[in-house]
């Protein structure tokens, strides 16, 4: 195994889905060993999720080890606390509440372990009058704002095709866990990190807020374009289309001179950004025009000699076929017990020092049972078969 910025931590990851485990992914693939309680026989709903082929989990749990427990017994309970014992994280993803009817909360786990770190991800947060509700990802996009601004104007709201909100609360929780690691250093002492969906959206919301309280602006849906930031939208060509953004000063004058009018690079009514702004459409149906006139690749060439950020619109075969994405490693392969062929895209970021590394696909269901059972925890054979023979693990 690589070296990671995390190794030597240990993460128990409880809960299913996305919102947690994405958590879970991004500390295993800096080094982090995370330990994946999944019910017995069943294991995480994730294991059937997917589009055709249920492939996700093999990304999302990601070099974790699996082990099968069941958490509504008193016993399965007793078991969590042992592994809490030895654990710098404890991560969970369930309804606000439900730890503690199971004498798992805070209270009794910070008693056992004064140093681990709890991180907490819901919809709603731990606190405040909704808490207690069920929240999925695109709730939390529709109460933290994104939703109502995604899509085209002339439509309902819309949605981006990922999981945004679960994986930005997932992101949130992972940079609270490594803050509250950092305390730890001075303290000796864990925290709750406490992590809700809809403030995860809400914190990507720019300045929408202040908008509409000190100026009463509430912003639309606007489809491929920022109003007010121009020129920058997705242009047709001969074969197709692709995203041109020159909507600085400086990068609008290069642009100009690419298209072969110079001299409106320094045009009153384009030379700033508040100007082009206000003449959004009229710049997009002029370099519309123009990029008609040539093939994507030449106008990606043209773009690139002239430093206009420019590219196509990718999908996974383009990922793929890509020179710059194979020479970073952006992708990787991986040998899959159950398909060849496997891809998926690499850790991120890159450190320099301690960069991760991606070592072995989502893991078989109660794959590690013997090794955190038997070695970890110390229970010898008999205990282990005596448990599993009445559902425990």
């Amino acid at each position: 195994m690589a070296q990671g910025a995390l190794d030597g931590l240990r993460l128990i990851e409880m809960g299913q889905l996305i919102a947690g485990p994405f958590c879970g992914q991004l500390m295993a693939d800096h080094g982090a060993e995370v330990i994946k309680i999944e019910p017995p026989k069943v294991g995480d709903a994730m294991r059937n999720w997917g589009q055709g082929i249920p492939l996700w989990f093999s990304v999302v749990a990601r070099n974790k080890k699996s082990i099968t427990l069941n958490l509504r017994e008193k016993e399965g309970q007793d078991i969590v606390r042992q592994l809490a014992a030895k654990a710098d994280f404890l991560l969970e993803n369930f309804r606000p509440g439900t730890l503690e009817r199971w004498s798992l909360g805070w209270e009794q786990l910070h008693a056992i372990n004064e140093a681990l770190i709890m991180i907490r991800v819901s919809g709603y947060g731990q606190s405040g009058p909704y808490s207690p509700r069920a929240g999925y990802g695109g709730i939390g996009e529709a109460m933290g704002g994104m939703r109502y601004i995604a899509g085209e104007p002339d439509r309902p709201p819309s949605r981006a095709g990922l999981s945004i909100g679960d994986s930005l609360a997932a992101i949130y929780a992972c940079l609270g866990a490594l803050m509250a690691l950092n305390h730890r250093h001075k303290t000796g002492q864990g925290q709750v990190v406490d992590s809700a969906i809809y403030e995860a959206v809400l914190a990507m919301m720019e300045s929408t807020i202040p908008e509409y309280a000190v100026a009463n602006h509430i912003r639309e849906r606007t489809g491929s374009i920022l109003p007010k930031v121009a020129p920058s939208n997705v242009y047709p060509t001969k074969d197709g289309s692709v995203l041109v953004a020159g909507n600085q000063d400086s990068v609008w004058k290069r642009m100009a001179e690419m298209m072969g009018v110079p001299e409106l690079g320094d045009d009153p009514r384009y030379n700033s950004h508040v100007a082009r702004g206000e003449r959004q459409q009229e710049l997009d149906d002029l370099i519309g025009k123009w990029t008609k006139q040539f093939t994507s690749p030449e106008v990606l060439a043209k773009c690139e000699e002239h430093g206009v950020p420019a590219g196509n619109i990718y999908r996974a075969p383009e990922m793929l076929a890509d020179p710059h994405f194979s020479a970073r490693e952006a992708i990787i392969e991986l040998p899959h017990p159950k398909h060849a062929n496997f891809k998926m895209q690499n850790v991120a970021p890159k450190l320099s020092k301690t960069p991760g590394h991606v070592d072995w696909v989502g893991p078989e269901l109660g794959q590690h049972n013997e090794e955190i059972y038997g070695e970890l925890l110390g229970m010898d054979s008999a205990k282990r078969a005596d448990l599993a023979g009445r559902g425990i693990i």
